[in-house]
C-alpha cells in the first residue's frame, strides 16, 4: 500500500468533475456483457468504483450493484452521486475478503494500482473464486505497452472552474508506471490550496491472467475492448465466465 492514500478529497474530486470519459465509453459494452445478469436480477459486484461514474449506468439499467473503493473520499463523491446501489462500501486489495457476487467488474484499471504483480495474482484468485457459477468478470488493466506507449510523455494540465490539475508521468522500470500529479483548489477569491499525490500503477504481461483465472474455474480471454469502444494503448479487457448455470 502507498505511504499516503491514493485519491484524496481534492483530486477525488478532480476525477469526478473532469475524467468520467473513460466510464462513459466503456459503459456500453459493459452494459451489454452484463444483460444475462440482469434478466436474472443477479448481484454485480464493481470494485473500484471511484465516485460512481459506471456505478451509474449500471444502477440506471436496472442492476442491482455493490460499489466498492478503497479511496474514502471517493466513496463519499459515490454515495452522493448514484442512489439506489445496493451498497457502496470500502473494499481494500489484497487483503479484503471480497463478497460473492453474479458479475464482477472493473474499469479504469483499479487493479493495476496494487503494488506488485504478486498482489496483483492474489487479488484476481480472490476475485475469481468470488463469482458465483454462471457469473461473469469484466476488467481492465494496464499492460507493458502503457508505459512504453507513454515514454518522455510531456506534463499535462487541465483545469476547471475552480480547479488545476498538472500531471507528470515517468517510467522508473518496466513494471512501473507513474503519476506526480498537483492539484490547486481555490480555497477564498485569493488563495488556492495545493495537494500532491504520487501514483504508481504496475504493468504486467496480460497474457499470463487466463491461465492465472483458469486454475480458479475461470475461462477468459483478453480482448481490446469491453464493446465497440477503443481503449488507450496499453489498456486491454479481460473477460472471463465460470461455466455452469446460476
Amino acid at each position: 500500500m502507498p505511504s499516503a492514500p491514493y485519491y484524496r478529497a481534492d483530486l477525488a474530486r478532480i476525477h469526478h468533475e473532469g475524467f468520467g470519459f473513460h466510464a462513459d465509453a466503456v459503459a456500453p459494452g459493459i452494459l451489454k456483457l452484463l444483460e444475462g445478469v440482469r434478466e436474472r436480477d443477479g448481484l454485480v459486484l464493481e470494485i473500484g468504483c471511484g465516485s460512481g461514474l459506471l456505478t451509474k449506468y449500471l444502477v440506471d439499467a436496472g442492476h442491482r450493484v455493490l460499489a466498492t473503493d478503497c479511496s474514502a473520499a471517493m466513496l463519499g463523491l459515490a454515495r452522493v452521486y448514484v442512489r439506489g446501489a445496493v451498497g457502496v462500501e470500502q473494499l481494500c486489495l489484497p487483503d479484503d475478503v471480497v463478497p460473492d457476487a453474479d458479475a464482477i467488474v472493473s474499469v479504469g484499471h483499479p487493479l493495476s494500482y496494487l503494488d506488485d504483480e504478486k498482489q496483483l495474482d492474489r487479488s484476481l484468485t480472490k476475485i475469481a473464486r468470488a463469482l458465483r457459477v454462471g457469473g461473469m468478470l469484466a476488467f481492465d488493466i494496464c499492460d507493458f505497452r502503457w508505459g512504453e506507449a507513454r515514454l518522455d510523455q510531456p506534463p499535462m494540465v487541465w483545469f476547471g472552474e475552480d480547479w488545476v490539475l498538472i500531471t507528470r508521468t515517468s517510467v522508473p522500470d518496466r513494471r512501473t508506471f507513474r503519476r506526480e500529479m498537483t492539484t490547486f483548489f481555490r480555497a477564498t477569491d485569493e488563495l488556492w490550496r495545493r495537494d500532491d499525490e504520487i501514483h504508481d500503477n504496475v504493468l504486467v504481461d496480460v497474457s499470463k491472467i487466463p491461465s492465472l483465472l483458469a486454475r480458479n474455474g475461470i475461462r477468459a480471454e483478453v480482448r481490446t475492448s469491453f464493446g465497440d469502444e477503443s481503449l488507450p494503448t496499453g489498456l486491454v479487457a479481460v473477460i472471463g465466465y465460470r461455466a455452469g448455470r446460476a
